[in-house]
């Protein structure tokens, strides 16, 4: 019973990806003729499985989780479904195409503190997959409340910028920076199914903003966006312009150093 129940799990987070983007397609959004008032939202089933070349019984079953699927097929209904790059690589990690590593690590390589110390000017932190703060630099103390004053259970970005008052003061402009971080580390999870890191992070998410249900259930993925940011200076002048990118390190896999580069202000 084990063994089964461990093979199929991997096929329903599948399934459940794919369905949620296809009630998330309209019949125009795919060249579909609309027709009158549908009773379920989305495309329907046989609507994708036509699209994809393959039958309708098996497309319900890859959407249930009961069979597996070859690359081809799978990029196939992609196509049909219209998923973007990310969304793409996310559903071929689910169905077993890219290499998931066994579990997380809060370890990194020491190189990667001294790549931090060597912005001066620049707030930087180093992340764990899970989005959980590793090690910073001065610039970002200098910008940023202290994370050595946040007991190390709630040391997570995430976590800080919808929970934390000091935070969303610091970064008034909070909101849609949190919401990619959550689609960022939505993908990780998915490709990491024994890290424990990614369910306790869920559990702290839904309990700390349980307004936020929305997006704490959504399964969009996707990679953070650089941007440019407004960062509110602690003396309480006007904001101050940052350039805000996320970089993946190498090694251990899904580190990643959120950096922040002064910009010049807008005349």
């Amino acid at each position: 019973m084990e063994a089964s129940t461990a093979a199929t799990a991997p096929r329903q987070r599948l399934g459940g990806f794919l369905r949620a983007h296809r009630e998330r397609l309209a019949p125009g959004d795919v060249g579909l003729p609309v027709t009158a008032r549908r009773r379920t939202p989305g495309l329907r089933r046989e609507e994708v499985a036509a699209l994809s070349g393959v039958s309708v019984a098996w497309y319900t079953w890859l959407e249930q989780g009961r069979v597996d699927t070859s690359r081809q097929v799978l990029d196939a209904v992609a196509r049909a479904l219209r998923l973007d790059a990310a969304a793409h690589r996310h559903a071929l990690a689910l169905a077993g195409f890219a290499l998931a590593p066994a579990g997380g690590t809060t370890a990194y390589a020491p190189g990667l503190r001294a790549v931090l110390d060597g912005w001066p000017d620049s707030p930087a932190l180093l992340l764990g997959p899970a989005l959980d703060v590793l090690a910073w630099n001065r610039a970002y103390t200098a910008v940023w409340p202290d994370p050595a004053g946040v007991p190390e259970e709630r040391r997570n970005l995430l976590l800080l910028l919808v929970g934390d008052e000091r935070h969303q003061r610091t970064l008034p402009g909070w909101e849609p920076v949190a919401m990619d971080l959550h689609r960022h580390v939505r993908t990780r999870a998915d490709h990491r199914p024994r890290d424990e890191g990614f369910a306790r992070l869920t559990g702290r998410l839904r309990s700390a903003r349980p307004d936020l249900r929305e997006w704490w259930e959504c399964r969009s993925v996707g990679d953070f966006a650089p941007r440019t940011v407004e960062v509110a200076p602690r003396d309480g002048g006007p904001p101050r312009p940052y350039g805000m990118t996320l970089l993946l390190a190498p090694q251990p896999q899904d580190t990643a150093i959120l950096v922040q580069t002064p910009e010049p202000p807008v005349p």
